[in-house]
This record gives structure tokens, C-alpha cells and sequence, in this order.
């Protein structure tokens, strides 16, 4: 993961889920942000969806002129990207996907262990 300003420990939502989030800003405004949802499976943390904003970085993308999109993980590679918004303020980006992981979390995750076949989560 890129180094952020600000990069607080992961939030545990659930036994194996986990909210990663890290940004930076600059008087205020949200420069660059990463939000991710994750899962622990086969010993390690695994992506399954990423909301992200960093004009400046290589191939990077600006939620101000191409607007929010959320990436779908499956087997640890980007599945596909889903369009959410329309350009959109940083600020305004980061509390929507960070909003929309927390109330979709149980159907990100349902849809993630299926495509894993994760049939029990106390197994490791």
C-alpha cells in the first residue's frame, strides 16, 4: 500500500473482516485515499472491495474528473471496477465509499466467501 498521512490500525468489523483505511490531506481537503474492505483467508489478509483516490500516482485515478468507483477483488486480482458516482469532491468520495463499505459489508463479504468457497469462517 502507497504511504499515506494518516494510516490508522484496521477496524474489525467481524471475526475475519476487516475495514483498512489511509489518506492524506492537505488544509483540509483529502488528497489521496485508500478504502478497503478485508478478509482473512489462507493466512492472509485478502482485498474484496477498494474504493481509492490518487491522481498524482501512476495510472492513478481522480475521483474529481473521472468520478467514485468501487473495485471488485476475487481470487487476490481486480475482478472488475463498478461506477458509482460521478466526479465528486474528494471529501465527499471518501465518506461515501467508506459509508457504503460499513452498510454493504455483509453482501460484500457473502458474494467474496462464495467466489472462495469459504463454507465455515471458524475454519482457518
Amino acid at each position: 500500500m502507497t504511504d499515506y498521512d494518516v494510516t490508522p490500525p484496521p477496524e474489525r468489523l467481524a471475526d475475519r473482516v476487516q475495514l483498512r483505511t489511509a489518506f492524506s490531506t492537505d488544509r483540509g481537503e483529502v488528497t489521496r485515499f485508500v478504502i478497503q474492505l478485508e478478509y482473512w483467508l489462507d493466512g492472509e489478509w485478502r482485498e474484496v472491495v477498494r474504493y481509492d483516490h490518487d491522481r498524482d500516482a501512476p495510472g492513478g485515478h481522480d475521483v474529481t474528473d473521472d468520478g467514485l468507483h468501487r473495485d471488485v477483488y476475487r481470487e487476490g486480482e481486480k475482478h472488475r471496477t463498478e461506477e458509482v458516482s460521478p466526479p465528486i469532491p474528494a471529501n465527499e468520495a471518501f465518506d461515501h465509499a467508506e459509508e457504503d463499505l460499513r452498510e454493504h459489508v455483509q453482501r460484500f463479504v457473502e458474494r467474496f466467501e462464495r467466489w472462495h468457497g469459504v463454507t465455515d469462517r471458524n475454519d482457518p
